[in-house]
């Protein structure tokens, strides 16, 4: 079951999210975006960090429904291929 993001995903809320996401590592792996709305590059900060910790595992995160703001935001910071967003 994959990990649902919430609607909103900003320097507020981003320590909670990344902290509720690590207590099960398993369901990282796969991570339901279609909800995130309201976001700034504080959500690619938690992304990050989960992909970080899962490739301690041998493990990647896959990213489900991004929305197409994150992708580009994601393709503006250079992480894009890191987290395996689309282009835009």
């Amino acid at each position: 079951m994959p990990y649902c993001l919430p609607s909103t995903l900003t320097q507020q809320n981003a320590l909670a999210v990344e902290a509720d996401g690590l207590r099960d590592l398993a369901q990282l792996e796969m991570v339901d975006c279609a909800a995130l709305s309201d976001f700034d590059s504080s959500a690619l900060a938690v992304l990050i960090a989960w992909q970080k910790r899962l490739r301690q595992g041998q493990r990647k995160l896959t990213l489900l429904s991004p929305p197409p703001k994150l992708c580009v935001l994601a393709q503006v910071y250079g992480v894009a291929e890191l987290l395996g967003t689309p282009e835009t």
